[in-house]
């Protein structure tokens, strides 16, 4: 019997993402930002991949991942501006996040929370991506679970 070899996966997954108000994510400029889920939201589909770098595995609080944008040369990373952890999107295509040394301002640990998906950032530990509960504000890196923001996302395969 030949077994194979599980290999990492070259090629991302695209999820749709929305929270427990069936609130989504779209593109407004350079930012992502939270709406209610409607006939006529274009919502992002994220793309998500495996970090093939083992440099960072034995921080793993779940699985190494980059996240982007589908169709778009737009990257999740995080970055300190004025003292504070904040979420940014940065023109870098996802592939080429793949493809090169893994940066830590880019990497997420992916955890599964009941049916939920979770982001940590992996260069702010214990700071997770997040939207408020109140429509059209900015998806956020927060420390606070639960309350005014949530972390938990449901993620739903399109490949």
């Amino acid at each position: 019997m030949n077994m194979q070899i599980p290999q990492l996966q070259e090629v991302p997954s695209s999820y749709s993402i929305h929270d427990s108000q069936q609130m989504v994510w779209v593109l407004a400029g350079n930012s992502l930002i939270a709406v209610p889920s409607s006939s006529k939201v274009k919502p992002v589909m994220l793309d998500l991949i495996a970090c093939r770098d083992t440099e960072f595995q034995d921080e793993a609080q779940g699985n190494l991942v980059f996240l982007g944008i589908k169709g778009k040369s737009l990257s999740l990373f995080c970055e300190e501006t004025q003292g504070q952890p904040t979420l940014q999107l940065k023109e870098i295509n996802i592939q080429d996040l793949y493809k090169n040394k893994a940066q830590k301002p880019f990497l997420f640990f992916h955890a599964i929370e009941g049916s939920t998906a979770v982001f940590q950032s992996v260069a702010y530990p214990g700071w997770f991506i997040g939207n408020s509960t109140v429509a059209r504000q900015p998806i956020i890196l927060t420390q606070e679970r639960g309350g005014t923001n949530n972390t938990n996302f449901y993620i739903l395969s399109e490949n």
